[in-house]
């Protein structure tokens, strides 16, 4: 195995996203993809608007990166997704911040619960799916008309391989079906937007080496939950930052309405 691949903190040289500006959701946590993401983007040369239900954690990790980084680029917002005013008051501060520009986003916002499907309630599903699918389509609403008025863009939702297998990772049949949900949002918006100049795609991770699932698991656990994959081991989430680094500067001008499996070889198609 290269050893090279294993280093979550690796970057290439270069600025694909220089001068751009970048809003990813769900970026608070420490350990999570949304903060991974932002780091990478941050190291291409886009300016980065952290959102996160969490105010303080979205605060706390601009702070961190800026820090990181000796650069003020990196702007947190509390932004709880699953609400039409929030995403606009968010998108509103981002916009006074940006000059009026948004060219990237990044819908990572997410939640799971490990549930039987005849253990599922109607709060379970409300929960679930108000954050994951309509999470998704609520900040793109709200970030759409700043695309649109620079004609163009791109918009990377973050799926999972649960909704491609029906679970098999985390999350109970209401996760795997707002996933899902999220991978035919993603061709819809794809098809009717293109024209516009605005790409959309999805990435389907793995087992990811993140805090989100709450298990309690260790990375070790986990790498040992890999073992009989091709590459055998649990994936780091600035593997998945490489794959929204891809979908969101020019290397991928003509791709739109895909989903990138980025899982270890764990579920191919």
């Amino acid at each position: 195995m290269d050893a090279s691949a294993l280093n979550p903190e690796r970057t290439d040289t270069g600025a694909l996203l220089a001068g751009r500006v970048a809003v990813i959701s769900g970026a608070g946590r420490p350990k999570g993809i949304g903060k991974a993401t932002a780091r990478l983007f941050l190291a291409h040369g886009a300016r980065v608007a952290l959102l996160d239900v969490n105010g303080e954690e979205a605060l706390a990790a601009a702070a961190d990166l800026n820090a990181a980084t000796g650069t003020d680029h990196a702007r947190g917002w509390a932004c709880d997704v699953s609400s039409a005013a929030a995403c606009a008051s968010a998108i509103d501060g981002v916009l006074a911040w940006s000059g009026g520009t948004i060219d990237i986003l990044v819908n990572n916002a997410g939640l799971t619960q490990k549930r039987g499907i005849a253990e599922v309630t109607e709060a379970d599903y409300d929960t679930v799916t108000d954050v994951v699918l309509r999470g998704t389509l609520l900040l793109s609403q709200a970030a759409l008309p700043a695309m649109r008025a620079r004609h163009g863009g791109s918009i990377v939702n973050v799926s999972s391989m649960s909704a491609q297998q029906g679970g098999g990772i985390f999350g109970g049949a209401h996760y795997c079906a707002a996933k899902a949900g999220v991978l035919g949002l993603t061709r819809a918006m794809a098809r009717e937007l293109g024209a516009e100049g605005i790409r959309v795609n999805a990435i389907a991770p793995g087992l990811i080496l993140t805090d989100f699932s709450r298990t309690g698991r260790s990375d070790q656990d986990k790498h040992a939950s890999g073992a009989g994959w091709p590459l055998p081991r649990a994936g780091h989430a600035a593997e998945i930052a490489g794959a929204c680094l891809f979908l969101a500067s020019d290397l991928s001008s003509y791709v739109t309405g895909t989903t990138i499996d980025v899982n270890g070889g764990a579920h191919m198609r």
